[in-house]
């Protein structure tokens, strides 16, 4: 007889009807549980995803009796039970590593992919280190859950990723540079470093108000710069400008160091502003102070010849401005320090996408809508810090480490 519950699910006992309606059969439009007694009176949801018997292999239907799941609804079953490596295939891949097989062979023995011995053994120390008991026991902790946050379970690591955060590192900057730091160590050394994206979660599960409270500041989720506001009148050219088109190749390729770029960061309502330089291949930076503020082109032209003037010339080949009028002093510029400078086409920030970015990161130290100093002593400070930030494009070294190895190099070259 069919019931319906304060659920509205339809209910069929038994392995007769209800009025002439077979077995199995719902009232339409409810979904259906049968009480069948070939799995002891358990119910079993119907449908493909309810088609489980008390083996798992089959459903009731009819006068209760199991039948047996379509070949792809079977599959499926299997296909889900073999997700995890079951203890039996580690005992074989142990064997197969003492016996010096290949993993195809050891995948072909368990019936595997290649790829998931390749990870399992990977992920248990390698083909030295691997060991089915141990193995086993790693993947059974790794499955338990609620699982402990890294950083809440490890104060020494949450110590050590705090203080790079507060020294304006971003987690990928401290991740990678915690595995650079350690690279030379086994794999087992896991406590030593963790993923960015492990420091991320971390961050997100602080209270509000925390972060702040913690004196850590993260850099602007945005994709896209707005267009910087220019001291230059509207269609304003500089005369005698050489193209970016003309730079020579190894500038371009970043072959060889002493390729710089350059650009001005403008302050609140444009009363204040910096210069920037960039090295190309080591993205060493170097804000340069602009007096009271002034970006006219001589002042501009006066300040970067100073601070050209007081670093290696084997470092400082070219440099590659946008067209901005404050470089309308270039040509003095490059005779007073054998500098070729170089200008990127209208509106292509893309051209000088180092600096661009480097600007994103002085922007940390200068958000937009504030003023920004002109004590170059100030902006040396930021910029030791910022050249002592580990980059993932550098292989998480700094760029006062490349810079400090490209000065040596090209000094025993010449020397």
């Amino acid at each position: 007889m069919a019931r319906i519950g304060a659920g509205k699910v339809a209910v069929l006992e038994g392995s007769g009807g209800d009025g002439g309606r077979p077995s199995g059969q719902a009232v339409v439009g409810l979904p259906v549980v049968v009480a069948g007694r070939g799995c002891g009176g358990s119910p079993v949801q119907g449908g493909d995803a309810g088609a489980v018997a008390c083996d798992a292999a089959g459903a009731l239907e009819g006068g209760g009796q199991p039948r047996t799941l379509p070949a792809a609804a079977r599959s499926r079953t299997e296909a889900r039970r073999r997700i995890m490596v079951s203890g039996a295939d580690r005992e074989e891949i142990s064997r197969g590593i003492a016996e010096g097989v290949e993993g195809v062979v050891i995948a072909a023995r368990i019936g595997r992919n290649p790829s998931v011995v390749s990870r399992e053994i990977a992920r248990h120390g390698g083909r030295e280190r691997y060991r089915a008991t141990r193995a086993a026991r790693v993947a059974a902790r790794a499955r338990c859950r609620p699982k402990a946050r890294k950083l809440d379970a490890d104060p020494v690591l949450r110590a050590q990723v705090i203080a790079r955060l507060r020294a304006g590192h971003s987690p990928d900057q401290v991740a990678g540079r915690l595995r650079h730091e350690h690279s030379g160590q086994h794999a087992e050394r896991v406590a030593d470093t963790v993923s960015h994206e492990a420091i991320y979660t971390w961050i997100y599960a602080l209270p509000k108000g925390e972060l702040a409270r913690q004196g850590i500041l993260l850099r602007s989720g945005r994709t896209r710069r707005r267009p910087r506001g220019r001291s230059s009148s509207p269609g304003a050219r500089i005369v005698g400008m050489t193209s970016i088109d003309a730079r020579p190749a190894e500038a371009s390729d970043r072959a060889v160091p002493g390729a710089w770029e350059g650009d001005l960061v403008i302050g609140k309502a444009g009363r204040s502003a910096m210069a920037t330089l960039v090295e190309r291949t080591s993205r060493y930076t170097v804000p340069v102070a602009l007096p009271a503020g002034r970006r006219d082109a001589l002042t501009t032209c006066d300040a970067l010849i100073a601070a050209v003037s007081g670093m290696p010339s084997q470092l400082v080949k070219t440099l590659t401005w946008d067209q901005g009028s404050e470089m309308a002093g270039h040509a003095a510029f490059s005779l007073a320090t054998a500098v070729d400078v170089y200008f990127a086409h209208p509106h292509s920030p893309w051209e000088r996408g180092t600096n661009e970015n480097t600007n994103g990161l002085l922007r940390q130290y200068f958000p937009k809508g504030t003023e920004i100093t002109d004590d170059q002593a100030y902006l040396d400070l930021v910029a030791r810090e910022l050249n002592n930030r580990p980059r993932r494009i550098l292989g998480y070294r700094t760029p006062a480490e490349v810079f400090t190895d490209l000065l040596a190099s090209s000094i025993a070259s010449t020397g």
